[in-house]
């Protein structure tokens, strides 16, 4: 009993410690994130598409990436733009780039996970952030 709340203790101290050394790049990471939602505005968003699906796809997943945020800002946002008339290509691939990928967060992402696992994983993500953005418009009905 005694040893396993020694491990337990250890265990906490670890964790701990851990913690406080992330602790300033996470501070970063929140830092920059709140400024591109300052200053990223829904206008400036709506001006990046032109109506092609290619580009709409490849700008909306671009714009996600480095807008970054959380999954309830981003439907919301996804419905203000939609309802600006962009095209449901944009709209996706800005919904999920929004969450998947995280242009602001990599620093955070590479501490935490490696390098060689957060440039996997994040290219991976860019690639099937296109692909499952133009697979949903399909698998509506809506292409033009």
């Amino acid at each position: 009993m005694k040893e396993e709340r020694r491990s337990y203790t250890q265990a906490l101290k670890k964790a701990l410690l851990g913690l406080a050394a992330m602790m300033p790049m996470v501070v970063g990471v929140v830092g920059l994130v709140g400024v591109f939602e300052v200053f990223i505005t829904q206008k400036m968003l709506a001006s990046l598409f032109t109506g092609d699906a290619v580009k709409d796809t490849v700008v909306g997943t671009l714009a996600g990436g480095v807008a970054v945020g959380n999954a309830l800002v981003s439907y919301i946002l996804g419905g203000e733009l939609l309802e600006q008339g962009m095209s449901l290509y944009a709209v996706t691939a800005f919904i999920l780039a929004w969450v998947t990928l995280g242009v602001v967060q990599l620093p955070l992402e590479a501490q935490m996970l490696g390098v060689r696992f957060t440039v996997t994983r994040n290219l991976l993500a860019l690639l099937f952030t296109m692909l499952v953005a133009i697979a949903t418009v399909w698998t509506l009905g809506l292409v033009k």
